[in-house]
Formats: C-alpha cells, structure tokens, sequence
C-alpha cells in the first residue's frame, strides 16, 4: 500500500507559489491596435506610401516599432532611411494620439487588482518603446503598483530575446518557478520558453490560438478570470 503522507507530500512539492506575474502590453493587458494603425497609416501617407486597413496591422506589430514599418512599408522602400522617416512621424503622432482608441480589455483591470490584492507581484514587459510603454501604464491603470514597466530600450535586444523578462525576475527577487509570463503572441511564448518562464497564451488579442500553441504555450485562456484560477492552482 502506498503511504498517504509521502504522496501529499510529493505533491506538496511539486505545486508552485506563484509571487510574479509579468504581462505583455499590446494585445495582451491593452487593445492598442486601432492607435498603432492610425499613427502607422499617418506616417505612411506623410512619407507618400499606401496606407492599410486595421486588421492588418494585428500582423504587423508586436516586435518593436522598427519592424512595425518595415511590415507596413512596401518592400522594395523599406530602407533604414525609410524606416527612420517613418518613426520620427509616427512618435510625434502617436505620442499625441495613443489614448485615442485604445482601451484595457475586459475584465484586465479587475484581474490586475485581485492579484494585488493576494500579493502577488505584477509586471509589464512590452516590445513598445520605454516611454509609450511607462505612458500608457500609468494613464490605464492607476491604482496598479507594478514592480517593474519596461519597453525596448537602446541596447537591449527585444523579445524573444529573454533579457527582459530575466531583468524582472531579477529586480523582484524570484525565481523562473515562482513567476508566469502573459502574452498573445508567439513572440510572447518564445520569450517565456527562452527564460525558462510558465507561459500563458490569452486569445482575446492581436493573435491565434494555433500561433500560441505553436510556439509552445503552456497554457492558453480565454478569459482575464481564467489567469486568476490558474495563478491559484499552480
């Protein structure tokens, strides 16, 4: 007969306490896409090239604002003269006009809160630029303490590239088992599995279900309410 005591205390030891969570920011805690595709098209019609419809930027963005024009030029134009044109256009623009149409997605703010209220830790790491990152933070979520917001910064390599992510868990003094990463992107899971992080795949943003699950989600929800039970359960 099996002892009782020695399997609830395996299973004692393989449950995880959960102390950090670390969010993505576009499609993930925010609908950004309708600002990021106003300022794009903005910036493509002041440097005379074709605009694109909304949805088409759900494919464009989410490795930083560099490879956004470089998908949103045409082809045979994207040169880094372009492509610097193209930014200078588009900060002074969306800097005056990312609060226009972007929104926190349903039921973010509530999550945010009750993990704040159980003490858990929570974090943003986003593929936006340092200050579009901090901005946007602070206008949409107020009464959120998070311990670190950080965007692409110069000289630091964008997700996938784990450095983000192993900078959080470093300044808040955790562990890759105590933390989970939250993103809707396969860019995101490669980022989790990079650092060795639990990745949570949400299908409410910019991306499919098949593209979380292709890159390695080890979970996928469907609902901010879904991340607070298995932010319990782990």
């Amino acid at each position: 007969m099996v002892n009782l005591f020695f399997l609830l205390s395996f299973h004692k030891k393989q449950m995880k306490m959960i102390k950090l969570v670390i969010f993505d920011l576009d499609g993930t805690l925010l609908n950004t896409i309708s600002d990021l595709a106003g300022s794009t098209n903005y910036a493509l019609k002041q440097c005379g090239f074709p605009e694109h419809e909304t949805d088409a930027y759900n494919y464009f963005v989410g490795n930083g604002i560099n490879k956004l024009f470089e998908r949103a030029l045409p082809e045979s134009e994207c040169t880094p003269e372009n492509i610097g044109r193209m930014r200078g256009f588009f900060l002074e623009h969306y800097t005056q006009n990312n609060t226009c149409l972007t929104v926190p997605y349903p039921g973010i703010s509530e999550l945010l809160r009750e993990l704040q209220h159980k003490g858990i830790a929570l974090a943003v790491a986003s593929n936006k630029y340092q200050e579009g990152t901090e901005k946007l933070v602070r206008y949409y979520f107020k009464d959120i303490v998070f311990s670190a917001v950080l965007g692409q910064r110069e000289g630091i390599p964008v997700k996938p590239d784990p450095v983000i992510v192993k900078e959080i868990l470093q300044v808040n003094g955790v562990s890759v088992n105590e933390a989970l990463y939250i993103g809707d992107s396969g860019v995101d899971m490669q980022t989790a599995a990079a650092a060795t992080v639990t990745s949570v795949g949400v299908t409410w943003g910019f991306r499919t279900r098949e593209e979380l699950v292709e890159n390695g989600a080890c979970y996928v929800v469907d609902s901010p309410a879904e991340i607070l039970e298995l932010s319990g359960r782990l």
